[in-house]
């Protein structure tokens, strides 16, 4: 419930104040596994109707990847939009290059923030301008 309440403090900040916060966060976690993963996101929506469903992806892979965190992991986290009209932006989590508990086949969105893990005890994030 800790990680869903900061998760959703979080999610009100500009899109930039988050990648920079989750960047600091992620330093000296190790890469997570699927799941791990899988396991934080369902942990996180059974304590939060706000991070189930569609509308709750911000919440939902924030409080994620802060509940990873918190057991020394780091997933992929990923904000993008939809590749084919009509637009619609997502937030996702990532383990193994897949998205983990969301319904989507790979690809059909476009990364346009990214924060990960690359190898053990480092990080990297990246911004993606197409």
């Amino acid at each position: 419930m800790v990680c869903v309440a900061a998760a959703k403090a979080l999610m009100h900040l500009p899109p930039q104040r988050i990648e920079a916060i989750l960047a600091k966060l992620r330093r000296g976690a190790r890469p997570a596994e699927r799941e791990d993963v899988l396991l934080a996101q369902q942990a996180v929506t059974a304590v939060s109707l706000a991070c189930c469903g569609r509308r709750g992806c911000l919440p939902r892979s924030l409080a994620t990847t802060l509940l990873c965190r918190a057991w020394g992991q780091w997933p992929t986290w990923r904000v993008g939009a939809r590749r084919m009209a009509p637009f619609d932006a997502h937030a996702w989590v990532e383990a193994d290059g897949e998205m983990i508990g969301e319904p989507y086949p790979a690809g059909y969105f476009v990364p346009l923030i990214t924060v990960s893990a690359t190898t053990a005890g480092t990080a990297r994030a990246t911004r993606s301008h197409r």
